[in-house]
């Protein structure tokens, strides 16, 4: 049996009862997005809320609103965030993101979106509305992303490498841009496994270079630079 949470260095994420568990994905978004400065952040899809719990820690005076539309998930991540340092900063609201309404703009949001398209669905309701794009689709993650973006914020998602190119056909019907974008291979001689982009609501004054991130350059161990980036978060 898995284990039920995972422990970082400032809080623990108890996933036992959310369909999706803690993994590379979240952990690389929650350490490659921008939030320095923000006031204002949403998590679409919190999930257990360790994605949420990474904002909080790294920005120190944000707040977090994180939606998630799974009653159960919702209800795991809002103990975690009880259990966490910042139970004052982060908000967490089981509703569907696409009935979500707030009075003011968000500086950053963020989301692991739903990805699978057409594929063969898992017998588990939950795992499956978490993975396939019928309960979320990029269509409807990107308007609602627009319309509860600040006119200078920034969206960032993190999907398989064959998913970037339909977000970022749906962020552009819906005047997102491409603002940053990395490309996560597993090892140097393998194919890039992830996609993590970034999307602003301004054209770039100049066309966008993806960047590259190997997470295993030798003999499996894991690589600096991702060392780097997670490391306020994991116990090595």
């Amino acid at each position: 049996m898995a284990n039920p949470y995972f422990q970082f260095k400032q809080f623990t994420v108890w996933h036992d009862r959310c369909a999706m568990k803690v993994g590379t994905d979240a952990v690389l978004l929650g350490a490659w997005m921008k939030v320095e400065g923000a006031r204002r952040m949403l998590d679409i899809g919190c999930g257990c809320g360790l994605i949420a719990l990474m904002a909080a820690q790294r920005n120190g005076e944000g707040r977090v609103v994180a939606v998630e539309i799974d009653a159960e998930a919702a209800s795991q991540a809002q103990e975690n965030v009880d259990k966490s340092p910042w139970t004052n900063r982060i908000e967490v609201v089981q509703t569907d993101i696409c009935t979500f309404q707030s009075e003011e703009k968000f500086d950053v949001i963020f989301s692991n979106p739903p990805y699978f398209v057409d594929s063969l669905k898992c017998p588990d309701k939950q795992r499956s509305n978490a993975r396939h794009t019928d309960t979320l689709g990029f269509d409807d993650l990107m308007r609602c992303a627009a319309s509860l973006l600040s006119a200078d914020g920034e969206v960032s998602v993190v999907v398989p490498m064959e998913a970037a190119l339909p977000l970022k056909a749906a962020a552009i019907s819906h005047r997102l841009y491409l603002s940053r974008e990395t490309h996560v291979f597993t090892k140097p001689s393998s194919s890039a496994k992830r996609a993590l982009l970034a999307f602003k609501p301004m054209l770039p004054e100049e066309p966008v270079s993806p960047q590259a991130l190997v997470l295993h350059p030798s003999s499996g161990e894991w690589g600096d630079e991702y060392k780097r980036m997670v490391n306020d978060f994991y116990l090595w």
